[in-house]
């Protein structure tokens, strides 16, 4: 097995740096796909296609067996200042390779590529899907939502994301919430009008000072923060409208949904979510793949970072190649040799597995 080994982290390696040179933006992944694609049908496997998100099934894929799927994206953010290497150069310096896209998540995606290769011709317990996917970075609705209802049934999802190849057995969930206070105007320097603004303080007050019970030990407690306040068109006049903005990660042990009630029950201004469908994802640590992945000396432990893991109505791990912090920054880079310990890991993990 070694030399297979080598062989499939030398065609990743080799991917990435194709990927690396080929901007891939959200929603700009047309040609990072068609890469993708390519790629696997010159190893002889049929292909499917949606927009920018392409997906293949194990040959002796059977409808009466449970299904694993292995999920990474291929979208980037766009790079910051302050790169000193071209975050398009795919440059090789030593064991580490720059660019953008390389850490998050390119090395996660041709990781779970390679894997996929590897299963793809054995008969084993369960089908592998792979799907290599767009608009991860903006949770945008043309990437793995989109997806999903064409894999068919999923029992098991392996999402790809840099964790250092520990494993993530929980994830914080994400809502955006648009808060509005209404009052009336009126004149500043006579005791008239009601002031929205004094209302919208007093409710950031208590979504400051709420603490909610349910305490994850993975994941901590749910947390709320302000970020964005509007009001007043005028120095003299008594604002009418305040507007807030509050960002809220939640733990496994809520839905979006009770977060939303409980709070509508307890401010006086309007809440308006931007969406709920992000919701915190776990899978328990008694699960048949935990329990594997820590014999093979792998840490438990719960992310802070949002995924499309968010998306997914089935138990999930998060877990690849590459280190969180790396994200995003400038000179971002992932190292080879993590790579090719990437996919030996996905292979020891998932060979003779059972549900």
């Amino acid at each position: 097995m070694p030399d297979v080994i080598e062989r499939l982290g030398a065609d990743a390696v080799k991917l990435l740096g194709q990927l690396i040179r080929t901007p891939s933006f959200s929603r700009e992944e047309s040609s990072a796909a068609t890469l993708i694609q390519e790629f696997l049908v010159a190893r002889g496997v049929a292909t499917n296609r949606q927009q920018n998100n392409v997906w293949a099934c194990s040959r002796h894929f059977d409808a009466g067996k449970p299904t694993v799927l292995l999920n990474s994206h291929h979208d980037t953010v766009k790079p910051g200042d302050g790169w000193q290497h071209d975050p398009f150069g795919a440059e090789l310096a030593g064991d580490k390779l720059y660019g953008l896209g390389s850490n998050d998540a390119g090395g996660a995606a041709v990781s779970m590529l390679a894997t996929f290769l590897y299963f793809y011709e054995k008969h084993t317990a369960f089908n592998v899907v792979c799907a290599i996917t767009a608009e991860e970075e903006i949770s945008g609705a043309n990437g793995i939502r989109s997806v999903l209802p064409l894999l068919g049934k999923i029992d098991l999802g392996i999402v790809g994301e840099p964790t250092g190849m520990n494993l993530a057995i929980a994830e914080k969930g994400l809502m955006v919430l648009d808060g509005t206070a209404h009052g009336k105007t009126g004149h500043a320097a006579r005791e008239e009008g009601e002031n929205a603004l004094y209302k919208a303080l007093d409710d950031i007050q208590w979504l400051r000072q709420h603490q909610f019970p349910k305490v994850s030990p993975l994941l901590g407690p749910v947390k709320m923060t302000v970020t964005q306040i509007t009001a007043g068109a005028q120095h003299n006049v008594v604002p009418d409208r305040c507007q807030f903005v509050v960002d809220v990660r939640t733990n496994e042990l809520y839905q979006n949904q009770e977060i939303i009630d409980l709070l509508r029950a307890n401010v006086q201004s309007e809440i308006v979510p931007r969406s709920t469908h992000l919701n915190s994802s776990s899978i328990n640590e008694n699960h048949p793949l935990v329990r594997k992945g820590v014999a093979m000396g792998k840490r438990i432990y719960g992310s802070p970072t949002l995924s499309d893991q968010a998306m997914m109505p089935f138990e999930t791990l998060k877990m690849g190649p590459g280190e969180s912090a790396r994200s995003h920054t400038p000179d971002e880079f992932i190292l080879v040799s993590e790579i090719r310990a990437g996919i030996q890991d996905y292979i020891t993990l998932l060979t003779d597995f059972s549900f």
